[in-house]
């Protein structure tokens, strides 16, 4: 179990992106669709996407393909670098932050918090989105790319704590998902589920999560922002 939330410590937030800040679904449904028709197989509706991602692109592809072609890693890595192009020009077309979710930044931005996001998306796709969607108001976002594991793993966490100078222990991480939790729970670190994302309570309860927000506006009263 990740660790209880204490306000009275907490002066950073590290949120993930995909349906914690961004809904992204639709892009990368389509995304998904074009490269899976590219090399001939089956698309896959907006609910089978839903449930396919969270743990990086590659693992989406997996998930998507026939079950006898998720092994061909050969394969799985050209229709990666595909997706990679594809996405890098087409990430902005439906992708836009969930409601609440600027104010929310911008209110935590002038009580003086710090704010990252940690992503298992594709490091660039990460920058770039982050650029166009929140500007200022985040000034680290680190993805995937070689040689950094991905979440559930720490390492992008511990990445992101270093460049604001924050420590763990004045942190909370907030996501959508099973992973999230998981890297909460890794990095040593509260967290909060958020209940607008990609997964349900249900599936969040029974994972572990205890700690939820319903809207946006919900995590300044859990922090206890005045």
């Amino acid at each position: 179990m990740a660790k209880l939330l204490d306000p009275t410590r907490i002066n950073t937030v590290i949120f993930d992106m995909d349906g914690t800040v961004l809904y992204t679904l639709d892009d990368l449904k389509t995304a998904t669709n074009v490269i899976l028709r590219q090399y001939g197989y089956p698309e896959r509706s907006l609910d089978e996407v839903r449930q396919f991602v969270g743990n990086g692109i590659r693992k989406t592809i997996e998930r998507a393909v026939p079950a006898d072609v998720a092994e061909n890693q050969e394969l799985i890595d050209l229709m990666f670098t595909d997706f990679q192009k594809y996405y890098d020009v087409h990430c902005l077309d439906e992708t836009r932050p969930y409601d609440g979710i600027l104010e929310l930044m911008d209110t935590l931005k002038a009580k003086g918090y710090k704010m990252a996001i940690v992503s298992n998306k594709v490091d660039t796709a990460v920058k770039e989105l982050n650029q166009h969607f929140f500007g200022d108001r985040v000034p680290v976002a680190i993805g995937e790319k070689p040689g950094v594991k991905k979440k559930p793993a720490p390492d992008t966490v511990f990445a992101a704590l270093e460049e604001l100078g924050s420590t763990k222990e004045e942190s909370v991480y907030i996501g959508d998902s099973d992973v999230d939790l998981n890297t909460a729970l890794n990095s040593d670190m509260p967290c909060i589920s958020v209940l607008w994302g990609f997964r349900d309570r249900d599936f969040l309860e029974s994972m572990g999560a205890s700690t939820f927000a319903q809207k946006p506006e919900d995590i300044l009263g859990l922090l206890q922002v005045k």
